[in-house]
């Protein structure tokens, strides 16, 4: 009998993939994953607020901030949701123990989920797992602070995952009608983050034709920065391509380009009535639309229950690399003038091609333009509200876009347009006293004695006709010895 350690068995020998939900969007999004069936992932939710602790049905909870917070929340205060996730830590490193991956899903924008993320993330990829981040952004009637503390959540997080998909909840509304409840539209958001977790884990874990490990979605989400994903389900005929064009044209995505992708995992999942043909045809349109040179693997399984459908899933990453080297062409672009041409081969320059993706880089404000034609005010002083460990700054009094109300505008006042000259005898001009009717020259003489003067020197007025003689009364015909029949 053998004492030597035991050879673990096949079953076991396979990833663990464990899937965080940090803060009330994020616990809200592992209750739906739990109530849509998705299987072979560990749940674990992490929260400063123990009453939605206590209503989620994940198998592990995590009280972020015991003695910071008392189970109270982060008030919306992203320095509490770091400080809170700092504090749990070892907790944290004890649930992420074991496993090869790690999904984040939480909302950015509040106190918990924009603070506390980027430190699980940061901590799940310290052990060495590979690390995604699924996270959404406020509606934008949330307000502006609101939009901005998300900003600096997901630059924030972006450095401490290997890929991060980011989900503007402002797009619900190019799928959301008059009828959708307010509740409904958060489910919609869920879905896809359970889509994208669904995606990678049927991936993985399911066994196919076509069969992907775990070891080619590291090659192609390890350090790849922004990604985007999508799912398309159809049936009948032409079911291939409409599956493959409904996932490249996800709406609640942000609006990214999949040509710039350095990285694609096509996922074809159909009935055993799936043909060759079929897959070609999906995983055609899908190579269509990505680099030449994009690293692309699909994976073709069978379901039973996908009988007379096609389901397509596609993971691509690595969009952030394509948006850098876009915004880094037009510095190296010679331009006119010795003084261009050397500027674009200084190491400054150089050193901006090669710099990290900054969403500030996709500011259509940013970039070549031309210099004011007023000097620039001084910006009034600033106010730090949160300074993230990455150095990302939440500050109260920001600069206000152009066009602010607070800010002088420059009007372009209209001016008159030129006059327009008509030839000679087009003009209408007024008539003259003189060309009235003979009644109207009168009246005007009888009230401008001025004119009767020029008159009665030029010409004498015509004469007023005589007035028409009229028979008269009786008394008038007896006067004058007329009879009545005179």
């Amino acid at each position: 009998m053998s004492t030597g350690p035991q050879t673990p068995a096949f079953s076991e020998l396979r990833p663990i993939i464990k899937v965080v939900g940090v803060g009330g969007a994020g616990g809200n999004a592992i209750n739906n994953m739990i109530a849509s069936g998705l299987q072979d992932v560990e749940y674990i939710v992490a929260n400063t607020d123990a009453q939605a602790l206590a209503a989620s049905g994940a198998e592990r909870r995590i009280q972020l901030g015991v003695n910071l917070t008392q189970g109270l929340g982060a008030g919306s205060r992203p320095e509490i949701g770091l400080a809170a996730a700092e504090e749990a830590k070892e907790e944290i490193t004890k649930a992420l123990k074991g496993a090869h991956m790690a999904f984040i899903a939480a909302g950015m924008g509040g106190g918990t989920g924009t603070g506390a993320a980027a430190v699980i993330a940061r901590t799940a990829r310290d052990m060495g797992l590979l690390t995604v981040a699924i996270v959404t952004k406020p509606f934008h009637f949330e307000g502006a602070r609101r939009m901005r503390v998300a900003e600096a959540g997901i630059a924030e997080l972006k450095t401490s995952v290997d890929t991060l998909i980011v989900i503007p909840n402002q797009n619900l509304f190019r799928i959301a009608n008059e009828k959708t409840t307010f509740a409904e539209a958060f489910v919609l958001a869920d879905k896809v983050l359970h889509a994208g977790v669904a995606c990678i884990v049927d991936l993985i874990m399911k066994d196919g034709l076509i069969n992907l490990d775990f070891a080619d979605v590291q090659v192609i989400m390890r350090g790849m920065g922004t990604a985007m994903m999508g799912t398309g389900e159809a049936m009948g005929e032409g079911r291939a391509m409409k599956a493959a064009e409904m996932a490249l044209a996800n709406p609640l995505i942000d609006d990214l380009s999949l040509s710039g992708a350095k990285g694609v995992l096509v996922s074809i999942i159909g009935g055993r009535d799936m043909t060759l043909f079929e897959v070609d045809e999906a995983a055609s349109r899908v190579r269509q639309e990505v680099d030449e040179e994009a690293n692309i693997i699909v994976g073709a399984s069978f379901d039973d229950s996908m009988t007379n459908k096609m389901r397509i899933a596609i993971v691509a990453s690595g969009m952030s690399m394509a948006i850098v080297n876009q915004q880094a062409a037009p510095a190296a672009k010679p331009s006119a003038g010795a003084h261009a041409a050397t500027a674009a081969t200084t190491p400054a320059a150089s050193d901006a091609a090669r710099r990290r993706f900054n969403p500030e880089d996709l500011n259509p404000h940013s970039g070549y333009h031309e210099a004011p034609s007023r000097p620039a005010a001084s910006p009034a002083p600033r106010r730090e509200l949160w300074r993230a460990p990455g150095g990302v700054v939440i500050e109260e009094n920001v600069t206000q876009p152009p066009g602010h109300p607070s800010e002088p505008i420059d009007r372009d006042e209209p001016t008159a347009p030129p006059m327009r000259h008509a030839p000679d005898g087009d003009y209408r001009r007024m008539p003259s006293v003189d060309e009235f009717p003979p009644v109207g020259q009168r009246e005007y003489a009888a009230k401008s004695p001025v004119y009767a003067a020029q008159k009665s020197h030029a010409q004498p007025l015509e004469p007023p006709p005589p007035e028409p003689t009229r028979g008269g009364g009786l008394l008038h015909r007896l006067v004058g010895g007329r009879g009545r029949r005179s």
